[in-house]
């Protein structure tokens, strides 16, 4: 079992939702990303995102962009991006990591020496935006067998026929983007995501969670009631991007935290 599947566990006995946060590492700097990562779980979150900063990062919106572009100038890197789980780690054991990217960064470290190394640092699972279910051998399987979970996205596009597919090695949780697109895009909708979370329910025991459109503790709410938990980013990511105080920000992730946990 790892930290992710121990933390809903947690939840479900708890009855609550999830709550999941993604910074990039690195944004705006290495401290301070690192001051805030620390700060995430006094805030609520129960599962920290960490992106791992990409110089072509094809998913992601503006937003995020230029967060990676701020981390990657400031010196980023995805040894520096583990140190931070690293130390992170040495004042919390129970809150979990999962490291966010493209598959790039890790292939030029090659596979097996990254698995060896992501699992040192205190990472729990993957999200790798660029890997298909077509290509599992390389790396998803090696993940699992890592004792690292491997997590999915569905989007509004996966139908029927390709959902089995994509739920076929995932573990931890499927996370549903809600709105075709970007990161940072259109504001999302409880109605809309409702009967995608069900029929993705249908076929896995996994929870869902959803992220993309998520800006404000109310929507956290609405998105949280329908689905197992809610993620949020850009919306995170802009405050740093503000360069608001650490303190700020993470009084901003509390309300989108709150939100949540109250659904």
């Amino acid at each position: 079992m790892t930290r992710i599947d121990a933390k809903f566990a947690a939840l479900k006995a708890e009855g609550k939702k999830a709550f999941v946060s993604y910074i990039m590492a690195g944004d705006p700097d290495y401290a301070t990303s690192l001051e805030i990562m620390k700060g995430l779980p006094a805030a609520g979150v129960d599962i920290i995102e960490l992106g791992l900063p990409f110089t072509d990062p094809m998913a992601d919106g503006p937003t995020i962009q230029l967060a990676g572009q701020r981390a990657l100038e400031g010196g980023q890197t995805l040894q520096k991006t583990l140190d931070m789980a690293a130390e992170f780690r040495k004042s919390d054991d129970t809150t979990p990591i999962v490291l966010m990217g493209y598959y790039n960064p890790i292939y030029s470290r090659g596979v097996d020496k990254f698995l060896t190394d992501a699992k040192a640092a205190g990472i729990d699972g993957l999200i790798v935006v660029d890997l298909p279910p077509e290509e599992d051998e390389e790396l998803c399987i090696p993940a699992q067998k890592a004792g690292l979970n491997f997590i999915r996205l569905a989007t509004p596009t996966t139908d029927d026929q390709r959902l089995p597919k994509v739920l076929q090695n995932t573990s931890g949780f499927v996370y549903y983007v809600s709105i075709t697109g970007i990161t940072g895009a259109a504001a999302a909708e409880a109605t809309d995501v409702a009967p995608e979370v069900a029929r993705i329910k249908s076929q896995t025991d996994l929870p869902v969670i959803v992220g993309f459109g998520i800006r404000t503790p109310e929507t956290s709410q609405a998105i949280a009631s329908v689905a197992d938990g809610a993620v949020v980013g850009s919306a995170i990511v802009s405050e740093i991007a503000a360069g608001k105080p650490v303190p700020e920000v993470l009084s901003f992730v509390k309300g989108l935290a709150d939100g949540a946990h109250r659904a």
